[in-house]
């Protein structure tokens, strides 16, 4: 039976490990795989964390480091002790990451000190800004790795200009890779809840305005530059004929009540919600404002266009296709793009036939 260990920290992360943990445990998988669910507390108030366990109905995590927020250095150190505890405590045949948050690359460096194999779902994205602290996170775990599970031809054309292919080895190392395209978690995970979410969509929408947009801010890259932050919410305000609902990163709150700035009547703000809740947003919405990785994709999903206020994103093909328009912070593009958001007429297959997670988990048993 393989021993795995899973490490999860953030949102993002409980989504992904929705189809990986459910699957792990499911009927077709039974006495294959047996696995520890790890915790950091990277995000750990109620509507950050626990709604998500149980609404998506996660396995309660076997243990919680508990290690909450702080400095970049001082919680990745916390994370990366108490994961390399746990490590030899345990001793698991190989170690699990998602994305590219701190508790990634926790994960990653503890399981590389001690030789465990490391295992990256969603590998080989990059936005090629090393100021953000996701790419060092992302770039850093993919060169530790032994398996990369990439969502997209992108993601592996992406590794290939790094020097990192696929070897086909039938015992992955951090030097002799195993790579491949098997499709995007987040496309299993859209497609097995949305039909739950969306009967619950009465509950969420009532007295929202009609035909507003989603909005989402919470990148460092615009919450930490007062003249991005300023532009941003300068830009939304100037077209106050187009309703906007806005469920609000907590820390995003604090920092615009921090810096004097609010937004106009035009714009909804909800405390932040569930998986399940931001699938009916994503549903009823117009078009998607976001400054997030994983909305973007959510938007193609749900076939919306997307606004991305980032000067590049990891997800290119959406910009390709013409279903995504970057904008940065750039107060007149913003405005030009609310006005007149992007309407493709094709919607191409870019992440799968939403079977990623079966995939991992098979090719993990192979070795």
């Amino acid at each position: 039976m393989l021993e795995m260990m899973t490490i999860v920290g953030a949102r993002p992360q409980f989504v992904k490990a929705a189809v990986l943990s459910r699957l792990a445990r499911s009927a077709g998988f039974e006495g294959r795989i047996n696995e520890t669910l790890v915790h950091t507390g990277q995000h750990y108030d109620d509507n950050m964390s626990e709604v998500f366990f149980r609404d998506m109905e996660i396995p309660k995590p076997d243990v919680n480091l508990n290690i909450g927020s702080g400095s970049h250095g001082a919680t990745t150190a916390a994370m990366l002790s108490g994961i390399e505890g746990l490590i030899l405590a345990r001793k698991p045949d190989i170690l699990l990451v998602y994305g590219d948050t701190n508790s990634t690359l926790s994960g990653a460096l503890a399981a590389s000190k001690l030789n465990l194999p490391i295992a990256h779902v969603e590998a080989g994205l990059r936005s090629y800004m090393m100021a953000m602290p996701e790419e060092q996170n992302r770039r850093m775990t993919d060169h530790l790795s032994s398996w990369l599970f990439c969502p997209t031809s992108t993601a592996v054309s992406n590794l290939v200009k790094e020097g990192i292919v696929d070897s086909n080895p039938s015992r992955p190392t951090a030097d002799v890779k195993s790579v491949s395209m098997t499709g995007d978690v987040m496309l299993d995970a859209s497609t097995y809840y949305r039909r739950n979410a969306l009967s619950r969509a009465g509950a969420i929408l009532d007295g929202l305005p009609a035909g507003f947009y989603l909005l989402t801010i919470h990148r460092a890259e615009n919450t930490d530059d007062p003249a991005r932050l300023e532009a941003i919410v300068s830009a939304i305000n100037s077209v106050p004929d187009r309703p906007a609902v806005f469920p609000i990163h907590p820390r995003t709150r604090k920092i615009l009540s921090q810096r004097g700035l609010s937004f106009g009547a035009h714009v909804t703000l909800l405390d932040p919600v569930g998986y399940y809740e931001m699938l009916c947003l994503e549903d009823a919405c117009s078009f998607v404002l976001t400054d997030s990785g994983g909305v973007q994709k959510e938007a193609f999903f749900f076939e919306k266009p997307c606004i991305t206020m980032r000067d590049s994103t990891e997800w290119v093909e959406l910009v390709e296709t013409g279903w995504n328009t970057l904008v940065g912070a750039d107060r007149d593009a913003i405005v030009g793009a609310i006005r007149n958001p992007a309407s493709p007429n094709t919607h191409p297959p870019l992440y799968g036939a939403g079977e990623a997670g079966r995939n991992i988990l098979e090719y993990l048993l192979r070795a």
